[in-house]
């Protein structure tokens, strides 16, 4: 068990002890110093006072502070097992330890990654439990994730320790318990070793998932938005991966949403009053990006066509009608920007460039046939820079934070 053997850096440390094999010995391990224990009593078993006694004599015996909280499971629409969950977190929140030490173990880490996939989880659900995190201010930390069930058993029984067994261990109308009675023998016949198998998939998934947060992070920074909570930025995470038609997350004033399997930024649309064009070469457009004209033969919009005209930029205003190719009739810019797919809420934003009153070209779809350059003219090539609306990578393609 040399995986947990490491103590826990920080010094208030308090154990959440359940009076089973795992967190006995884990307390075993870590007496000592500044270690306390925490038992929360659920009282969902007839035996819950019996468990919260033979805590108290345990670390009477050890010498280990205790503290038994007694807490009200709530279902309010949750399972029993997330509703106890919920509730004992919220009794480890109010230690004063600044680290809570959980018990979990290489087979729990194992379970939990096979029910998440079973569920159709993303990458987070199949990262499992984390080694430490850290959750309303509390660090939580679980040194015997790396610890199979035998090997704790194994040291119990070295140490003489004793335990409790919580009788709904047995019931198997628990998916966990399932997996665990039913499942995992069977796995174990063919797959010796499939809790370390899975934990170590876990760890790939984590770290996947570590660089999504650090991308999404240092994204928002760039994009001039607070950073948000961790509890935030994983749930954001966890939408963006959920790749919902209808996915739309709120942060600081601008909104995330995932539109044909990409993730796109969007901040309120700045209305812009038309702006003039005489021929400058770069036009900044308010809060979208700039538009910039290069001057070239046979390409682009015909200078000899505009040089009189009054041109001038502006966004859409609706029922505006374009011909970007010449075998196809000219049809609605809301039809062509479905086509090329250019989601709704960008649209709103694109620069469009008249020429009396002529659309001449709209960004993102092209230049009008009837303005064209000919081969043997000059032209004007307009290139729109917006401002990012996707995460790119280092190579310059689109960087997915959902796998």
């Amino acid at each position: 068990m040399a995986s947990s053997r490491k103590r826990p850096s920080v010094k208030a440390v308090a154990v959440g002890l359940s009076g089973g094999v795992d967190s006995v010995v884990l307390l075993h391990q870590l007496k000592g110093g500044a270690v306390s224990a925490i038992h929360v009593h659920h009282g969902l078993s007839p035996n819950a006072d019996a468990w919260a006694e033979f805590c108290r004599k345990l670390c009477k015996r050890w010498g280990v502070p205790l503290r038994v909280h007694r807490v009200s499971v709530r279902r309010a629409g949750k399972g029993l097992e997330a509703a106890a969950r919920e509730a004992r977190y919220a009794a480890f929140n109010q230690a004063k330890a600044e680290v809570i030490a959980l018990a979990h173990n290489l087979d729990d880490q194992a379970e939990t990654v096979l029910m998440n996939l079973l569920r159709g989880a993303g990458a987070r659900g199949a990262s499992g439990m984390a080694g430490r995190t850290r959750v309303r201010g509390k660090i939580f930390v679980r040194p015997l994730l790396g610890t199979t069930r035998k090997e704790i058993l194994a040291y119990a029984r070295k140490h003489e320790l004793e335990w409790i067994e919580d009788e709904s261990n047995a019931d198997e109308s628990l998916t966990r318990n399932f997996i665990r009675r039913s499942v995992a023998p069977l796995l174990e016949k063919k797959f010796p070793r499939w809790q370390q198998s899975l934990g170590r998939a876990a760890r790939h998934f984590s770290k996947k998932e570590a660089a999504g947060e650090e991308l999404l992070r240092a994204f928002l920074r760039s994009r001039g938005l607070k950073a948000p909570s961790e509890a935030k930025l994983v749930e954001m995470l966890r939408q963006l991966q959920s790749r919902g038609a209808r996915t739309l997350i709120e942060h600081d004033g601008a909104r995330l949403r995932v539109y044909r399997d990409e993730i796109h930024f969007e901040q309120p649309a700045n209305s812009f009053a038309p702006i003039p064009w005489r021929g400058e070469r770069r036009v900044v457009i308010p809060g979208g990006g700039e538009l910039r004209f290069k001057r070239v033969r046979g390409a682009g919009i015909a200078c000899e066509a505009v040089q009189d005209a009054a041109c001038f930029i502006r966004p859409r205003s609706g029922g505006e009608r374009l011909q970007p190719h010449p075998r196809r009739p000219r049809r609605t810019l809301k039809n062509l920007f479905q086509e090329a797919g250019v989601p709704s809420w960008e649209r709103e934003r694109l620069p469009l460039l008249y020429c009396g009153d002529a659309l001449v070209w709209a960004a993102r779809l092209g230049i009008d046939e009837g303005w064209r350059a000919s081969p043997e003219t000059f032209g004007w090539v307009p290139e729109w820079r917006p401002k990012p609306l996707f995460l790119r990578n280092s190579r310059g393609g689109r960087d997915k934070i959902a796998p």
